[in-house]
């Protein structure tokens, strides 16, 4: 019979089904392989816990002198730089803190020993504050232009600086750059001047805050608006219950 089609010149055979003609009958037999299933953990890289700005809280110094040498040597306080470490200055139980963002970049032994420093203590002699009653501190240890200030609130810092101005117990603390108001649990878009305390370990300090003293230096309303507020401050109830 099958002669008979070759000799009419049928070579193939045709069906009405599809058939899978590449399809191997061995392997159709055999049960089908699952792909691998993927943890999520293997695909969400750990997250990496940043350091915390001061070691362990149990190792801070409780004794001001101590802070102040621990402040030059500890390694968790900053990434290093080619400026040197300053040392904040002044006695515990200061008429006056002053805080700032960091020491001058010319700062080599004495913190504010530059423009910025000249400008403040021609405000102090104004306000009849003798450099012996003032305690002059720097949130950073040494002068950092590029300093990543969110960071540095993540890892830490507004607790070693509420730690600083407690050992310092000062009767009143001037802060001076828009940069320390989230350290001190403040929304720097809310003005510096609605923040009127500073709350430390076990206390509250009567604050003001300023624009930074590079500001300051190169603006003259500013530092009329400054000694404006210092004058409304220093005869409010707030200042004369601190003096009591």
């Amino acid at each position: 019979m099958l002669d008979w089609w070759r000799e009419a010149g049928v070579d193939a055979v045709f069906r009405d089904d599809p058939h899978a003609w590449l399809t191997d009958p061995d392997a159709a037999a055999e049960e089908p392989i699952e792909a691998p299933q993927r943890r999520i953990a293997d695909e969400v890289p750990p997250i990496a816990l940043e350091p915390t700005i001061g070691g362990p809280r149990e190792s801070w110094p409780t004794d001001l002198a101590a802070f102040q040498r621990w402040w030059l040597a500890e390694p968790s306080l900053d990434e290093g730089g080619l400026s040197p470490r300053i040392a904040p200055a002044g006695e515990a139980g200061a008429d006056l803190m002053v805080l700032v963002a960091m020491p001058e970049e010319m700062d080599r032994e004495t913190l504010l020993s530059g423009p910025h420093g000249k400008l403040l203590d021609g405000f102090l002699r104004a306000a009849g504050l003798p450099g012996e009653k003032v305690y002059k501190a720097a949130v950073l240890p040494r002068h950092t232009p590029l300093a990543d200030w969110a960071q540095i609130e993540r890892q830490g810092m507004g607790e070693l600086l509420a730690h600083h101005v407690a050992l310092v117990r000062p009767k009143r603390l001037l802060v001076f750059g828009r940069n320390i108001l989230p350290l001190c649990g403040h929304d720097p878009a809310q003005g510096a001047q609605k923040l009127r305390s500073f709350n430390h370990e076990g206390g509250r300090v009567p604050s003001l805050f300023a624009a930074g003293l590079e500001r300051l230096l190169g603006n003259g309303q500013l530092r009329a608006r400054l000694w404006q507020h210092w004058l409304d401050w220093t005869e409010s109830d707030t200042w004369r219950e601190a003096d009591g």
